[in-house]
């Protein structure tokens, strides 16, 4: 890997029944899985969705700021976690919702698919998961 601008480091251990904590201790947080215990914690699709959404409303605001466009934006991230019929495991899926302030519906999805293209997040899984954007302009 060459011009690392930034590692971020988390340790987990006992995979989905167990915990995950970040070097610098802000993410420290049991794993479980969900709908089978009545334990909180956290599991890895919920990771990846806040992770997801923070990255993809940062490229989304990139991109209006270079058009030039003074947006207000939020992102929820859905990832669902599925079964994969190639080979009876798994997989994950997303649906990026999001919702635009301060431009037509036509802008909003013209900046949303533009963000798509440059997000970290989504450059790691195009071509290996399904991510659906609902984009809303309000």
């Amino acid at each position: 890997m060459s011009d690392v601008m930034f590692t971020a480091h988390a340790t987990a251990q006992g995979g989905r029944n167990g915990h995950v904590k970040s070097d610098d201790g802000l993410i420290d947080l049991n794993l479980v899985q969900p709908g089978e215990s009545n334990e909180k914690g956290s599991n890895p699709e919920q990771l990846f969705a806040a992770g997801y959404s923070a990255c993809y409303d940062g490229a989304l605001n990139l991109v209006a700021d270079k058009k030039k466009k003074d947006i207000d934006s939020e992102i929820t991230g859905d990832v669902s976690l599925l079964k994969d019929p190639a080979d009876g495991g798994f997989k994950v899926g997303v649906v990026l919702n999001v919702k635009v302030k301060g431009v037509s519906q036509e802008e909003a999805e013209e900046l949303a698919e533009e963000a798509h293209k440059v997000c970290p997040y989504s450059k790691a899984t195009r071509g290996n998961i399904d991510v659906e954007l609902n984009v809303t302009a309000e």
